[in-house]
């Protein structure tokens, strides 16, 4: 017994020991992770996702902890999942199974307003390029703009897993932070005219056969132009088409649902377990966040811009605000535009038009980055 305790103290004596040596930033990445804990439970930002992040990177964070080591918990989760880029492809599937293209394919030119929300990912590559930082990590960096969870870890957790850790809370972040980052950029680039556009209802008339075939010509156009990607744009087109075959209801809803939850939970833990705090606090780290950032307001900059052109070429039968949803952060963007539709005016609709340029931006984003991976393959740089 009395050895059992003199043990005891010994391990808490180094691990005080190692906290007032070199443990400075993981004390400060275990506040870190209680902040995460605080938003995702208290204030519910994006709680599926932060919860399990906060919590990995308490356990990473604690003295002799190992988790992070070969043989250990996180380390196992890691490269069974991330390493090999599986949760990230399971959790595609399942937001193919949740979304419906059916606004979208109601209006396809609507679908522009998915491709103008991809343009700030591509001017933040410049950027990021311009800040001196490597190809490969650059292009990780500038899919925070997809405003993509999935997309982001994708692209990193291949091509800059060093990266991986800020990558995914500044994706996951700024997704959920799009109702206080959108807004004013909406209001600054329009007028009250526009705002006030109103744009009628949405027929449904989309026949079973056009989308049982969407998802598959979608998947097949990818493959031929911009092959790496395929895995992207492959799995959210599968979860997509048993959702609209019918014959597959069990496989759907698993995806939705059992297979989606337990996928997150893991790869959560995983991304938490990367931001150790002398891997995290580099001044990396404060430069991805700035530039997804800017990422992120390029994105609704050229979605809105794109948005008031489109009004001036269809005189005035468009509400540019809609070009905010172009964007990936379904459907939190679709929410917003019709928020802010609204304010302006309580009795406008924009929300399946605005659904339907986002379900163009989780279609948009897949395709940037699958462009952006196969210039660089083509580069010979992967």
């Amino acid at each position: 017994m009395l050895e059992s305790i003199l043990a005891g103290l010994s391990g808490l004596a180094a691990g005080i020991e190692f906290l007032f040596s070199s443990g400075l930033p993981n004390v400060i990445m275990l506040l870190v992770g209680g902040g995460l804990l605080y938003l995702g439970v208290k204030k519910q930002v994006e709680p599926l996702l932060l919860v399990p992040i906060g919590f990995g990177c308490a356990l990473v964070n604690i003295p002799l902890s190992e988790l992070m080591d070969d043989g250990g918990m996180l380390r196992t989760l890691y490269e069974a999942g991330i390493a090999n880029e599986l949760f990230p492809l399971l959790i595609f599937v399942g937001i193919g199974a949740m979304t419906d293209f059916g606004p979208l394919l109601e209006n396809p030119k609507i679908l522009l307003f998915g491709a103008a929300g991809q343009v700030g990912i591509f001017l933040t590559l410049l950027l990021a390029l311009a800040l001196g930082f490597p190809e490969l990590e650059a292009v990780a960096i500038a899919v925070i703009g997809a405003c993509d969870g999935p997309t982001a870890i994708y692209v990193a957790s291949q091509y800059a897993p060093q990266l991986l850790g800020p990558i995914s809370v500044a994706a996951y972040s700024y997704m959920a932070l799009v109702p206080i980052i959108q807004p004013p950029i909406m209001k600054a680039l329009t007028t009250e005219k526009e705002r006030v556009v109103r744009m009628g209802t949405i027929k449904k008339s989309v026949s079973r056969q056009t989308r049982l075939l969407f998802p598959i010509v979608v998947t097949l156009v990818t493959g031929l132009i911009a092959p790496k990607g395929l895995p992207l744009m492959g799995t959210i087109m599968l979860g997509n088409f048993m959702r609209e075959s019918g014959v597959v209801a069990r496989l759907t809803h698993a995806s939705e649902n059992e297979i989606a939850n337990i996928v997150t939970l893991f790869l959560g833990l995983a991304i938490g377990g990367t931001m150790e705090g002398h891997a995290f606090l580099k001044p990396a780290t404060l430069a991805i966040f700035g530039l997804g950032f800017v990422a992120i307001a390029l994105d609704t900059v050229a979605g809105v811009g794109f948005g008031k052109l489109m009004c001036w070429l269809s005189g005035g039968k468009i509400n540019p605000l809609i070009g905010a949803a172009g964007i990936s952060a379904y459907p939190i963007a679709a929410r917003v535009v019709q928020q802010q539709g609204q304010r302006y005016d309580k009795r406008n609709y924009l929300l399946m038009h605005a659904a339907g340029a986002n379900t163009g931006g989780q279609v948009g984003s897949v395709v940037a980055a699958a462009i952006m991976l196969s210039v660089l393959k083509g580069m010979g740089m992967i």
